[in-house]
């Protein structure tokens, strides 16, 4: 795939440019006009009784061509880099490519330039459309044993590249590529750090003038070259002044491209013409900060006859969309749901706060691609030690590999009391794509060694405020032991919005049972056989506002009472289809055990009971008691640390959302 093997945080520069204008100092916006002066009416056709004709685009000659920064600096990656360019670029399909220079990293004798000429150009030829070199300092300078050959690398770059200054026309438009580094012929000195080695010759001026005279009828002319020379900074002394005043003169130059400084730079217009500076292409970067323009890119020029438009992409940031197949996605699909799952756990929390044990988790691969994996302990837990410290590891398709780490928490009930959650960053390595998958953070189940002395007991009469899907309460699927056969929940209610489709109590996912509602009606459903059977209510559940929910099974029947009056029933029998799933109290489980889905509002007595408590209608209590067909009892007044405790015999707990708050009932 032809994406994000490299860095692809996307920018985009986007600069355009009126030829001919001289007195133009800054860019402008290239406003489309809606009348083009084409027949819309004749050409925009539709079935609809309508009177407005829509404006077409505009028809004119256009076409685009890419531009390669700095290729050296970065052998192997360097070349990895190119390779995805001219993926990307094959991809946009412009008419052709230029560079800038600096093709090979060079500064060596023949044998090995010319083993690099030859890599540089086995890429290059991978284009699909033609492709056109320019020197620079790398291509040319000789570094290599024993005394430089006349010109250094000159001829070997022309025999094996082409002429160090040419120009051709393609459509409209004169392309012009200069020489930048002739140095100093007489003594065979080549270098960019000293003013008399920076000066155009006089007959690669002649050159340029006889250019330009070639191209004056034309809309515009594309200049290239590797030293950026107008930018000053070690510059100050060439003759770019007089090269400029030929492309002043000429009246057609749009734009001038170069490389060299390895990051991105915009000078002008001046007199007319944009000064275009590229960062890399694979060359070595200084600092990795692409907002800034320190990024591997290309430059995609759109020409019209009236502008030109440079926009840099990001290279890897071109999508082929025809790699999204319904196979692929899938693939992506299995990777997403990697999770880590525990194996072997004996972490004990204290009711002084202290915690210890160890632990090891399972990472199963189920996708067809490796998934490079980095485990770590969520920034959340400041309160927890572990030995766990960004360990990677890359889990081939098809197998599983396991973690095994310790956890250690002080006796400090001072402090706030997390629960410690292993944090997942997954990477779906495809044969010719990394996917950075959004990182998960899976919460570590522990045992409690006593219930806090005093837990139910007080005075204290709260409630669980639910705002989003990060504040319901987890109920772990071992915790709840509710056997197959009729049941109650039940709960008090107070939304305060009726939209949407909400998960107030559920354990759902082609399976189990649930309290939801939509758009504010209420509705209890049981999944009997794999099917779902609902009582609905007729109407909306007031707004901020108590109300008492009961949904009971009796094994003949789903019902749903409302404050303790029947509001409706629905034939069904059958075992109850399970799941493994956790239980949200105020939100819904999605298919990897994820929040989803949450109830906007209060949640307040929480309780599932198996056996069918209501048979008729009944007198709704405002707290509810812990019986001996109770399986789970969580009156919300009080949390212990990240828990929130069960007061039945099962001796439960369920696990606060990390926004989760317990508030005064109201």
């Amino acid at each position: 795939m032809s994406r994000l093997l490299l860095h692809c945080s996307v920018i985009s520069l986007i600069i355009l440019c009126a030829p001919n204008s001289h007195a133009h100092e800054g860019p402008h916006p290239h406003v489309h006009s809606k009348s083009h002066g084409h027949d819309d009416a004749g050409k925009f056709f539709t079935t609809r009784k309508s009177s407005r004709v829509l404006p077409l685009a505009k028809e004119e000659d256009v076409f685009h061509f890419v531009v390669y920064g700095d290729r050296t600096g970065g052998v192997p990656a360097g070349l990895k880099v190119l390779e995805q360019a001219v993926i990307d670029t094959n991809l946009l399909d412009p008419d052709l490519v230029m560079t800038v220079g600096d093709l090979i990293q060079g500064y060596n004798d023949a044998p090995l330039w010319m083993e690099q000429m030859a890599e540089y150009k086995e890429i290059m030829d991978r284009l699909k459309m033609q492709w056109f070199p320019v020197a620079g300092n790398h291509d040319v300078y000789w570094r290599g044993e024993g005394k430089a050959p006349q010109g250094q690398h000159e001829t070997n770059y022309e025999k094996h590249f082409g002429p160090l200054w040419y120009t051709f026309q393609h459509k409209n438009a004169g392309f012009v590529v200069l020489y930048s580094d002739e140095g100093d012929s007489a003594t065979n000195e080549k270098g960019f750090n000293e003013g008399r080695l920076q000066k155009m010759s006089p007959e690669q001026l002649d050159f340029l003038r006889q250019s330009l005279e070639k191209h004056k009828d034309l809309e515009h002319v594309f200049l290239f070259l590797h030293h950026p020379r107008w930018i000053g900074a070690g510059y100050t002394d060439g003759n770019w002044d007089e090269v400029h005043g030929i492309l002043k003169s000429a009246g057609n130059v749009s734009a001038v491209f170069a490389g060299h400084i390895h990051h991105m730079r915009f000078d002008g217009p001046k007199d007319g013409i944009a000064y275009y500076t590229l960062a890399t292409t694979g060359g070595h970067l200084s600092a990795d900060i692409p907002e800034a323009g320190y990024l591997h890119h290309l430059n995609v020029v759109t020409v019209r006859k009236e502008s030109v438009t440079v926009a840099a992409l990001p290279v890897g940031s071109v999508i082929d969309p025809t790699e999204f197949t319904p196979e692929f996605l899938a693939d992506v699909d299995k990777a997403r749901k990697i999770r880590p799952v525990e194996v072997d756990n004996n972490l004990m929390l204290q009711i002084d706060g202290s915690a210890s044990g160890e632990l090891t988790f399972s990472l199963t691969n189920t996708s067809a691609q490796p998934i490079e994996a980095t485990a770590s302990l969520d920034p959340v837990n400041r309160d927890w030690t572990t030995t766990l410290d960004h360990q990677h590891v890359t889990i081939e398709a098809g197998k599983t590999l396991q973690l095994s780490f310790g956890l250690q928490r002080k006796a400090d009930l001072q402090a706030e009391l997390t629960n410690p959650r292993i944090l997942m960053d997954l990477h779906y390595v495809g044969q010719s794509t990394r996917i950075n998958l959004p990182p998960t953070s899976t919460p570590i189940s522990m045992k409690l060694a006593a219930v806090p002395a005093d837990y139910f007991s007080g005075s204290e009469n709260r409630c669980l405020n639910v705002v989003d899907e990060r504040s319901a309460v987890r109920v772990d699927s071992s915790e709840l032991k509710l056997p197959n056969g009729p049941f109650t929940l039940e709960a008090w209610v107070n939304p305060v919005q009726a939209a949407g489709h909400r998960g107030l109590i559920a354990k759902t996912q082609q399976s189990e049972f649930a309290f939801f509602m939509d758009e504010g009606v209420p509705q209890f459903d049981v999944n009997l056989k794999g099917k779902y059977y609902s009582a609905k209510a007729t109407d909306v559940l007031p707004v901020n506002q108590w109300s008492h929910l009961a949904g009971v099974y009796d094994g003949s029947e789903v019902k749903l009472y409302i404050n303790g009056a029947l509001a409706g029933s629905k034939k069904a029998t059958g075992k109850r289809t399970t799941n493994k799933l956790p239980l949200f109290i105020g939100a819904d489980p999605d298919t990897q055990g994820q929040a989803t889905r949450p109830f906007l509002g209060k949640i307040d007595e929480v309780r599932v009971s198996k056996k069918a408590i209501y048979t008729s209608d009944f007198k709704a209590e405002r707290r509810l008691a812990a019986g001996t067909d109770t399986v789970l009892m969580l009156h919300l007044d009080r949390q212990f640390g990240p828990f929130v405790l069960d007061q039945s015999t099962s001796a439960a707990k369920g696990t606060l959302g990390v926004n989760a708050k317990l508030v005064p009932v109201r």
